[in-house]
């Protein structure tokens, strides 16, 4: 995000095959089938993705999107939208992992049901779950912007109803966590699970705040101009990873800050960034330019695990890759022809978990996938 330009090709695959979903604020594209805009396998493993093994197929269908595990490495947390079974609007999920071969994944709603969902995360005992919400803005989906407004640019929402709560396993809503005049979302917390890093723009920008959970106390921890969101702790809670935009020029500016005007955000290009946990020391990873998201720490605590479309000008595919934190020895992991993304390795560090649009017949879905990890 680096220069917030309009890339057609991009915008048109992000906007119609992958339905890029940070946060989620898109609602599924309704033009292009996927096999229109290139070539698609039905595969759950392709032969490359040599780090794969025991990949197992979850969902079957719909959007299913940021699914994260439990801190026992049993149950995902994820978002969800499937139009033919009246879900327009994302809503959060839980559901046991298989541990048997052929044995279904079994879900059910946490969400109210109501406004629009994103970024869930269980908390540390497993009973409950941190999400963002826009319900108590209304019952309905949010409206999405009009695009063509704004030269057809990808342009997420910020919607100021977004609050972040936190739920029982049953859907009960037990305590709001944020209540500011803005955009408060992007959750997660720490390995302890005592402390929980989101992106807000209560202050002007877009940035990064950790709250204490036992206290309420927080504290802003991102200061440069540009979008800061998506944060995660490192496995061993000493540093943070996240993705970032920085505009440079008077142009980069001013379309950012008119847009943020405006409650929105063009994530064109973004760079992985990170951090010692209190926000010291904050660094550039990756230099790539276009989108480079969705990082997270691997369970060595010093190679990163981020999604990208970075190889191809055409904006598409987005692929998994590996790097160094001091961004050398750049791997590439996955391989689909459309969409791989959100990856977590689980807390026992045996599997990783990814969203993705292969083996969707073609379609626009993307589905939730596991596979045990192979270094």
């Amino acid at each position: 995000m680096k220069k917030l330009i309009s890339f057609p090709i991009v915008i048109l695959m992000l906007l119609v095959v992958v339905s890029f979903r940070v946060p989620s604020t898109i609602q599924s594209p309704a033009t292009l089938s996927h096999n229109k805009l290139g070539n698609f396998e039905d595969t759950i493993l392709y032969p490359e993705e040599t780090h794969f093994k025991n990949v197992q197929q979850l969902t079957f269908g719909g959007d299913n999107a940021e699914a994260y595990w439990s801190y026992d490495s049993k149950w995902l947390v994820f978002q969800r939208t499937h139009s033919k079974e009246g879900l327009n609007c994302d809503q959060i999920f839980i559901g046991k992992v298989p541990q048997k071969k052929g044995e279904k994944f079994e879900y059910k709603m946490v969400s109210t049901g109501k406004g629009r969902t994103t970024c869930p995360f269980f908390t540390k005992d497993g009973k409950y779950i941190i999400y963002a919400s826009t319900h108590l803005g209304g019952d309905e989906c949010p409206p999405v912007p009009d695009r063509k407004k704004y030269g057809n640019k990808y342009i997420w929402p910020l919607y100021d109803s977004y609050d972040i709560f936190m739920a029982d396993r049953n859907g009960k809503i037990v305590k709001q966590l944020t209540n500011s005049n803005g955009y408060d979302a992007e959750a997660t917390l720490s390995p302890d699970g005592k402390k929980m890093i989101y992106t807000s723009d209560k202050d002007g920008d877009i940035d990064l705040y950790i709250m204490d959970l036992g206290t309420g106390k927080e504290k802003r921890i991102t200061n440069l101009l540009g979008y800061d969101g998506g944060a995660w702790f490192s496995p061993d809670g000493k540093k943070l990873i996240w993705r970032a935009s920085r505009p440079k020029s008077d142009e980069e500016i001013k379309e950012y800050k008119d847009l943020l005007a405006e409650n929105l955000v063009a994530p064109t290009n973004m760079e992985v960034w990170v951090a010692n946990a209190d926000g010291s020391n904050a660094r550039q990873v990756t230099t790539f330019g276009q989108a480079n998201w969705a990082p997270a720490y691997m369970p060595d605590n010093k190679r990163i695990i981020f999604a990208s479309n970075h190889e191809y000008k055409r904006g598409f595919p987005f692929n998994l890759y590996t790097i160094n934190e001091d961004g050398t020895n750049l791997h590439k992991v996955s391989r689909d022809k459309g969409f791989d993304a959100f990856p977590m390795f689980s807390p026992d560090k045996k599997k990783i978990v990814f969203c993705s649009n292969r083996n969707n017949g073609g379609t626009r879905d993307t589905n939730i996938f596991v596979a045990d990890w192979k270094e």
